[in-house]
This record gives structure tokens, C-alpha cells and sequence, in this order.
């Protein structure tokens, strides 16, 4: 069960340059409201506010912003009504892709999309026409000495849908039902770091660029992550 995905490590290095930005607080804070308004504040009851919490903490939130994130959410303190989406596209070199929005504004946040994908060769896809490539995953992804042998003997129990090591490096892609299981392992078992561990879209089947074609990829992406509604983008590029 191999095969690193190049994207995930682009992803996450483009992460830390968000969080410097200031845009991955701003992101981070919708989700939570979102989370909080659909399975309540108690991140206890609520497996998805308590992930994000987690990230919270480990791109250094302040509490304050998230309690209060989540207290919008509950609406024991005013704020904006978001919504969330999922489109679907085609961007450059035919790549496929799903766009996880969060907005108050549908028509704005459509617009905005349809206006990068026009201006760099991609399309906006009816629903359905890339869903299908796609799964509904947990991806976990940190550092730590390991092999892809031990993450397997350690994770037999788990639904895991595939994993990778590359140097220090893991990924590991599972049912959403074992992420808190797989989490537990590889923390008190194996001693490895965490860095990201989120539900997104895993692809099924991936598609090989050249160098070229994956840097025209690569600013294609990065112009749609930058828009303010648009939370996560995953591709099935290798």
C-alpha cells in the first residue's frame, strides 16, 4: 500500500506559509464555527470540532479565537451564517479536482472560483463528474523515524486505504471511523509526530505530470487556495 503523494507534501509546506500569512486562522475559525453550529460545542460529542481543535493547537490558535468560534457557532454570540460546499473542476492538464468551500455567499464564492479557473485553463465540473474519483478520507500525515512494515503490522485492525513513507516522513490514508484510533497508535505506540490530521477527499487513481505540467498545476492551485471561501483543495496529481 504505497505511493507518496507529491501534493500532500507541497500541501503541507504551503500550510506553514499560510499560517504566517494569517489566512489558516481565518480558515481554521470558519470550520469551527461551522462544526459548532452542527453537532454543538462539546468537542466530546462533537469527533469533528475536536479535530479541529486539535489543529488549532498545533498551528499555535489562540483559545480565545476558538472558543469564541465556537460560540458563534452555537449562537451564543452573533456571527456570520457559513455554508458549506464542495465543488468539483478540472484544472490544468486535465488534472481533477475538489474545492471544499465555506461561505456566506454562494454566488460570490462561485463567481470567484470560475474566474481563476477561466483565467488559467480549468473548468468548473457539473456535480458528480469528479466526485466519482474521489473517496471520503481521513488523512494523517507527520515525521518520525518508521517504515511502511511497521505502520502496517501496528495498523492491521484499522480501515486503512493506503500508506507511504518517504525519509522521515508518513502519510497515511484511512476510513474516517479509525482516524482516532490510528492517531492513538502512532503517538503512544510508535512515538511518531503528528503534524496534520484532517477528513478531504482521497483519489482513487492519480495521474502522472511532467515537471512542467506539474508547475503550471502547482500556481493553478495555489490561485485557487488563496481565494477567502476556499478551505481545502485535493487532486488526484501524483
Amino acid at each position: 500500500m504505497s505511493g507518496h503523494s507529491k501534493w500532500s507534501t507541497i500541501k503541507h509546506k504551503k500550510a506553514i506559509l499560510d499560517a504566517k500569512r494569517g489566512k489558516k486562522f481565518t480558515k481554521l475559525i470558519k470550520e469551527i464555527t461551522v462544526s459548532a453550529r452542527l453537532g454543538g460545542g462539546d468537542p466530546a460529542g462533537n469527533p469533528r470540532l475536536r479535530l479541529l481543535l486539535d489543529k488549532a493547537k498545533e498551528i499555535n490558535m489562540p483559545l480565545e479565537n476558538a472558543q469564541r468560534a465556537i460560540k458563534k457557532g452555537t449562537g451564543e454570540l452573533p456571527g456570520q451564517a457559513y455554508e458549506a460546499q464542495t465543488y468539483e473542476g478540472y484544472g490544468p492538464h486535465n488534472v481533477a479536482l475538489m474545492i471544499d468551500v465555506l461561505t456566506d455567499n454562494k454566488n460570490k464564492a462561485i463567481a470567484e472560483l470560475r474566474h481563476v479557473f477561466s483565467r488559467n485553463g480549468g473548468r468548473i465540473a457539473d456535480a458528480g463528474a469528479v466526485g466519482w474519483m474521489f473517496q471520503r478520507a481521513a488523512i494523517v500525515t507527520g515525521t518520525g523515524k518508521t517504515t511502511e512494515d511497521t505502520l502496517l503490522e501496528h495498523l492491521l485492525d484499522f480501515a486503512i486505504i493506503t500508506l507511504s513513507v518517504t525519509d522521515d516522513s508518513y502519510e497515511i490514508i484511512c476510513e474516517p471511523k479509525s482516524l482516532e484510533q490510528v492517531k492513538e497508535v502512532l503517538v503512544k505506540e510508535l512515538g511518531l509526530t503528528i503534524e496534520e490530521a484532517e477528513l478531504g477527499w482521497y483519489a482513487q487513481q492519480k495521474i502522472a505530470l511532467n515537471q512542467t505540467q506539474a508547475e503550471e498545476v502547482l500556481t493553478f492551485l495555489q490561485a485557487v487556495e488563496e481565494l477567502d471561501d476556499v478551505q481545502n483543495v485535493y487532486t488526484n496529481m501524483e
